[in-house]
C-alpha cells in the first residue's frame, strides 16, 4: 500500500501494538516493539534496527507506519542490555560502553525475523531496514544472514568503515560478496557520514559482486532525511524516499 492509498470504507490501518520479549543474541531475552495489522494476513514482515539516538519514539512511530501499510513490524531494543530509562539515557549509557557489537545486532535481528516468521499470519518473507548506524547494521546483517528477503539502508554511516573497534571489527562493504538479498539505499548528497564518495564505493562493490540494488540520492539533503523532529528533515525528499521504500518492499516481499 502506497502513502495515503486506502479505502476509507475498509479497516485498512487498524493495528495492534505492544512491547514483547523475543529471543535475541545468545538466546538472551530482548524487549521489542511489535506492531501488526488487524486481520489474518498473510502479511510480510519488517525488522527495524534503531539508530544511534536509541530505541526512541521515532522508531516506535516508524514501526507503526509499517503495520499501517500491511506489514508485521518489529523493532528490537538493542540498548536494553546497557540500561533502561529514557531513550536518551539508555543511548548515552550504550555509547559510553562502546555501543552494540555487530554480533549482538545480528543475533537480535535474526531473533526478530524468526519471531515474525513464527506467526501464523506471516507470509514467510521478511525485510530489514535501519537508518544512520541502523543503516550500517541493516547492510551488515543482510550480508551475514539468510533470514531476510530485502534490505533498506537509510543513509547508513560506516558501511564503508575507516576505523575499527572490538564491536565493529569488519567493514560491512567487505562482506558484500555474501549479501543475500536486494538492497535499497536512500542518501543525501550533502551528507558527511556517509559522504557521496563512500556511497560511490558501496555502489561499485555491489556492481562488482553482481548484486541487485537501487540507490536514490537527494540534492539539498544531508543526514537524517526522514527525521521530521529535527532540522535535518527534508520534506520532498522524505516523502519521495518513503514511496521508494514501500515500492521496494512491495516488490521484494509480496
Amino acid at each position: 500500500m502506497q502513502w495515503n492509498q486506502f479505502d476509507t470504507a475498509s479497516d485498512a490501518g487498524a493495528m495492534v501494538c505492544e512491547v514483547i520479549n523475543i529471543s535475541g543474541y545468545n538466546g538472551e531475552q530482548v524487549n521489542a516493539y511489535y506492531a501488526r495489522p488487524s486481520g489474518n494476513g498473510p502479511f510480510p514482515g519488517v525488522v527495524l534496527i534503531h539508530h544511534l539516538p536509541g530505541w526512541d519514539e521515532f522508531y516506535r512511530e516508524m514501526t507503526r507506519r509499517f503495520a499501517q501499510h500491511g506489514y508485521l513490524a518489529i523493532s528490537p531494543n538493542m540498548y536494553g542490555r546497557f540500561a533502561f530509562g529514557s531513550p536518551d539515557d539508555a543511548a548515552a549509557k550504550a555509547r559510553g560502553e562502546g555501543g552494540v557489537s555487530d554480533d549482538q545486532c545480528l543475533g537480535d535481528m535474526e531473533g526478530g525475523a524468526k519471531f515474525l516468521k513464527s506467526q501464523a499470519n506471516c507470509s514467510g518473507k521478511v525485510g530489514i531496514i535501519g537508518s544512520c548506524s541502523g543503516g550500517r547494521h541493516a547492510y551488515m546483517v543482510a550480508c551475514r544472514s539468510n533470514e531476510f528477503d530485502a534490505c533498506v539502508d537509510l543513509w547508513g554511516g560506516g558501511v564503508v568503515q575507516t576505523e575499527f573497534t572490538p564491536q565493529r571489527p569488519v567493514s560491512p562493504i567487505d562482506l558484500t560478496a555474501d549479501l543475500s538479498c536486494p538492497v535499497l539505499g536512500i542518501f543525501g548528497n550533502d551528507d558527511q557520514n556517509p559522504p557521496p564518495e563512500m556511497v560511490n564505493q558501496l555502489e561499485e562493490a555491489l556492481k562488482a559482486n553482481g548484486k541487485s540494488y537501487e540507490f536514490h540520492r537527494y540534492d539539498g539533503a544531508g543526514h537524517g532525511i526522514f527525521y521530521y523532529q529535527t532540522p535535518l528533515y527534508r520534506q520532498e525528499a522524505a516523502m519521495d524516499g518513503w514511496s521508494k521504500v514501500f515500492t521496494f518492499f512491495e516488490k521484494n516481499l509480496s
